[in-house]
């Protein structure tokens, strides 16, 4: 399965962002990577360089290939609704990521594995496919002899984000994708419309 797999806290220094999580890394060194960090002359980044960059942080933030992205991208092009928001929300229904924001798991990364190994359902029905798209009322749960996992457990004891596009039964270990979210409702820190204008060209 082809995914991100090398230093995450030098691209997230990158970007400035803690795009994969909490990073006391990042904290620490809150500037650029590189020989010179917070030395290095700042010239004037290109309108290209601005949006490639906001496209990269997309990617790198859910997890995605360039293959797969642009293949998101086309899907959203053609729908209906405004194409950089329809993208994000093909991003928030991919299975991975609906797991990592039921708190499943406390990060992207852990999330696509726990789907890969089969730890996971949808509608009762073990599914293993990151990419998934989730949609309006599907279940997601853990499978049963998964449920006494503890990375899972603590995972859930620790999380506590809510989302109003999901539920949580504790007691059965499943959450219900209520409904695609709305643009304003992603909490990501991404300017979609920069992305549209990069494919665009």
């Amino acid at each position: 399965m082809a995914r991100y797999t090398g230093p995450k806290t030098k691209i997230a220094r990158k970007f400035g962002e803690p795009i994969f999580g909490e990073d006391k890394s990042l904290e620490k060194r809150n500037f650029p990577p590189g020989q010179h960090g917070n030395n290095r002359r700042k010239g004037k980044k290109s309108e290209y360089a601005i949006q490639l960059m906001e496209k990269q942080k997309a990617k790198y933030t859910y997890g995605i290939l360039e293959k797969q992205f642009r293949i998101m991208f086309q899907k959203s092009s053609r729908s209906k609704g405004v194409t950089g928001e329809v993208l994000l929300q093909f991003c928030e229904s991919r299975l991975d990521n609906v797991v990592y924001r039921l708190g499943i798991s406390p990060s992207r990364s852990g999330a696509r594995q726990l789907v890969s190994h089969y730890h996971i359902t949808l509608n009762g029905k073990l599914v293993n496919i990151p990419s998934y798209q989730v949609k309006d009322g599907d279940v997601i749960g853990v499978r049963e002899k998964s449920k006494s996992i503890q990375s899972i457990l603590d995972s859930l004891k620790k999380n506590s984000s809510v989302y109003e596009w999901l539920s949580w039964n504790e007691a059965k270990l499943e959450g219900v994708f209520i409904k695609t979210p709305e643009r304003q409702q992603i909490p990501e820190n991404i300017k979609e419309q920069l992305i549209v204008e990069l494919y665009s060209k």
